[in-house]
Order: structure tokens, then C-alpha cells, then sequence
């Protein structure tokens, strides 16, 4: 190969780079960029909060959606709704289960034990 096939080599490569820059600005700017949402004002009601693998098959994550949080197992075998709470969170929940818990009377022994 000649130095004259290289540089038109070298000229089409960064042409065809150049172009599909400029096909993927006038696309973001024309809204077709992948999953945004434009508007006025408009946030964002989908979130992933946090994700925890628990082995290499299933991970937790925690979803915001409006109001509420979603605990969610994803596996291999299939995803499983484990709670879902309002946003002010887990935390509340779990508090006041705890206080519910604390509150049970004391002569409500659970079964089996002895008295």
C-alpha cells in the first residue's frame, strides 16, 4: 500500500467518526436520545436507590417511585416484591413495628414457650 491509500484511509475514518458525532448531537437535541424525558418542570419518578448482590445470581434494589419505596430481589428464577413502603422510608416502617412489638402484652407469651 501506498502512503497516498493510507491518508485517504486515515481522511475516511475520521470523516465517518465526524459524522456520526453529528448524528448523535442533532439527535439529543432533537429528544431522541435514549430514555430522557422532556418537559417543563418535569422531575424524574423513577429511581434506583440502592443495590445490594447478595451471591452471584440475586442482588436487592431498592426503587423510588412517586412516594413509595420497593424492595425488589432480582434472580436468575425470577424478581420478587419483598416490601414496599412509603418514602419516608424503611426506617418509619421498621420503627413502628418495634414500637407495635413492644407494645404487645406481656401474657401474649409466643407458643411453645413455657409460662
Amino acid at each position: 500500500m501506498d502512503l497516498d491509500q493510507y491518508i485517504r484511509f486515515l481522511m475516511a475514518l475520521v470523516f465517518v467518526v465526524a459524522l456520526i458525532m453529528v448524528v448523535a448531537w442533532v439527535m439529543r437535541r432533537v429528544g431522541m436520545a435514549g430514555g430522557t424525558v422532556r418537559g417543563r418542570a418535569r422531575q424524574r419518578r423513577l429511581s434506583v436507590v440502592e443495590a445490594l448482590p447478595i451471591d452471584a445470581k440475586r442482588r436487592l434494589i431498592l426503587v423510588r417511585r412517586d412516594d413509595r419505596e420497593h424492595l425488589i430481589l432480582l434472580s436468575a428464577n425470577g424478581d420478587l416484591l419483598v416490601d414496599s413502603a412509603p418514602a419516608a422510608g424503611f426506617d418509619t416502617a421498621l420503627a413502628r413495628n418495634a414500637d407495635t412489638f413492644a407494645a404487645r402484652p406481656a401474657d401474649a407469651a409466643p407458643a411453645g414457650s413455657p409460662q
